[in-house]
């Protein structure tokens, strides 16, 4: 009943489903990861000069520090069978401070949103306007 599979004949392997629940989560981990580090190449291109240049940095800097830690804890997170009762409270424990982690980086980069990362487009633009 509870743990019946869609088609209500198989119960629900809780391990798989974890793990894939991991793997998307860590999917989704790497796209930020990769949206971070261009966001911290085109403030870096800014340069100093720019008016958040250093709290950009440095936020930047902790949210892509978070988002390794996060991908290693999903990766311990997938290796661990859920369906060993010894080790449900300990992967219990670690789902919490990953979703902990992925709340403080989301926290950050809305900042770092607010505070505007421009790419390097923009300084193409600017760059070929000083020029005239």
């Amino acid at each position: 009943p509870g743990n019946a599979g869609p088609g209500g004949s198989q119960p629900v392997n809780l391990n798989h489903y974890a793990t894939k629940k991991s793997v998307a989560e860590s999917m989704l981990d790497v796209a930020l990861f990769m949206s971070n580090a261009a966001r911290l190449k085109a403030v870096l291109e800014q340069g100093p000069s720019s008016r958040y240049y250093a709290t950009l940095v440095t936020l930047i800097s902790i949210s892509l520090l978070l988002q390794v830690a996060i991908g290693v804890l999903l990766v311990v997170i997938a290796r661990l069978n859920l369906n060993e009762v010894e080790k449900q409270r300990r992967l219990n424990q670690l789902n919490n401070a990953a979703t902990t982690l992925v709340f403080l980086t989301v926290v950050i980069n809305v900042f770092i949103t607010a505070f505007g990362a421009h790419n390097s487009g923009d300084l193409a633009v600017r760059a070929s306007r000083n020029l005239l």
